[in-house]
């Protein structure tokens, strides 16, 4: 990384390790394929396609490499997951549907670096015997769309996309398939459903787990932007190197978008579980605004429990157990699940003591309410109902059960929905009730139920009983 010459005002920080994100704001790069393959493009995949599929797949799992779109599920495993002896089509869907509140770093591979994606989902498609993929990309990124099927062109005519790939007996296409901007379409059966032409209802697993019963009923693979993109890079240092990068469990980089009350919001590729959450606010951010103190942190998107300032937190390491503080969290998947969180999308969104839980609870519950796709009740209902107890309350007409209310719906949601989309919804209110109660009890006041109107005496005040 030295040696690039990144725009000025854009360099990255000392801290990071730019993998993914190398070519990310660089001076006097462009997306076209000619600057692409002057520095090394496509090299991993006419290596990749000199080894056996299985091989490949075999680096993906030695590298530990673990989904970057939210789960974290490890991706060799994934692929793993094809049957055996499958004789129908396989599919590889590259989840362009970037949408979770506080994430936004694949659209910046996708409008400064497509072929380092394209390259990615061509070894991928090799290593599990898929002949067409499809990049799923959201409708709000039209340009994105345009610079990807540009890209795809200047892959075709240079022989690196479609019939005889590189002179060998690999057939791959790419077609760019633009949603209808619904959030549920990032998760993956919904959209299988929304690239099939249907409604993106999500589907049940068991039995329809995709890499079984996906698109058209056969074996696919749905892989994020910036985890295709890391499988380049396995390929091209090895599994056993790539995984000596981050931490055991955690390894290689991914990218931190960080937003809210710093003084440096950004993007950050780092070492997974090599900064703590204090690092990455106070140093690599430059710390919160002007006489703030830190009050809380989503740190992996909107749909992940809110993080308190003032909680403590306690953790394992091997058979050692130690209790830290928000600002010693490790910034890696297991260590955010520990600390009754999750690491998600990488979308990390910071709150001072300037801020309203009960506000931003409300912006994140119109933002659920709105993007249930519908399918099930306790979601389709309960998102609703939650959005409305927040309107009311911010409006200075919550009662104090409210609270009791919010809580009782979120529990009632997760883990009662065909799909993630229960958790993603309630988790936020589950944990903002939970963790700041004072914010929201001063918006409530008790009511005089003697003066109330009883609904007689409603009915004819609005002179509905004519």
């Amino acid at each position: 990384m030295s040696s690039v010459k990144y725009i000025n005002g854009k360099q990255p920080h000392k801290r990071e390790y730019r993998m993914i994100f190398r070519n990310v704001d660089r001076q006097g790069w462009d997306t076209s394929i000619k600057s692409y393959i002057a520095d090394g493009g496509y090299k991993q995949l006419k290596k990749a396609i000199k080894m056996k599929p299985q091989e490949v797949i075999d680096e993906v799992k030695a590298s530990g490499l673990r989904g970057r779109g939210g789960a974290g599920f490890p991706t060799g495993v994934k692929w793993g997951f094809i049957p055996p002896n499958n004789s129908k089509p396989v599919y590889l869907i590259c989840n362009c549907d970037e949408s979770e509140p506080g994430t936004f770093k694949d659209r910046y591979i996708v409008h400064q670096d497509p072929h380092q994606l394209i390259e990615g989902m061509l070894i991928s498609c090799y290593a599990v015997g898929a002949k067409v993929a499809y990049i799923y990309i959201r409708e709000e990124f039209p340009e994105g769309a345009k610079i990807l099927e540009k890209a795809i062109e200047e892959a075709r005519s240079k022989k690196l996309l479609g019939k005889k790939i590189l002179g060998t007996k690999f057939d791959c296409e790419i077609y760019v398939h633009r949603g209808a901007g619904a959030y549920i379409c990032g998760e993956e059966t919904g959209l299988i459903e929304s690239l099939e032409g249907k409604r993106p209802y999500p589907r049940i697993k068991p039995p329809y787990f995709p890499a079984a019963l996906g698109l058209y009923m056969c074996p696919t693979i749905v892989n994020n932007v910036e985890s295709l993109c890391h499988v380049k890079h396995v390929i091209a240092m090895g599994g056993k190197k790539y995984s000596e990068i981050g931490t055991p469990r955690n390894t290689g980089t991914r990218i931190l978008c960080v937003s809210g009350d710093v003084v440096n919001p950004g993007y950050f590729e780092i070492e997974v579980g090599k900064i703590t959450m204090g690092e990455l606010i106070y140093n690599v951010c430059g710390g919160l605004k002007k006489g703030r103190k830190l009050k809380a942190v989503i740190p992996g998107g909107s749909s992940a429990k809110v993080l308190s300032a003032d909680e403590s937190y306690t953790i394992h390491e091997g058979e050692t157990e130690k209790v830290i503080g928000i600002d010693d969290i490790p910034m890696d998947f297991d260590t955010m699940a520990q600390c009754g969180s999750m690491a998600g999308s990488g979308g990390v969104i910071v709150m001072d003591d300037s801020r309203d839980m009960a506000w931003i609870l409300n912006n994140i519950n119109t933002f659920y309410a709105h993007e249930s796709c519908g399918q099930c009740t306790p979601c389709r209902e309960g998102s609703l109902w939650m959005k409305k107890i927040t309107d009311r309350m911010v409006a200075g007409s919550g009662v104090p059960s409210d609270l009791k209310t919010l809580s009782s719906i979120g529990d009632n949601i997760a883990g009662r929905t065909i799909c993630a989309f229960g958790e993603a919804c309630a988790w936020p209110t589950q944990s903002f009730v939970a963790k700041f109660p004072k914010d929201f009890k001063k918006h409530t006041k008790v009511r005089n139920t003697k003066k109330e109107l009883n609904p007689e005496s409603k009915i004819a005040a609005a002179g509905l009983n004519r």
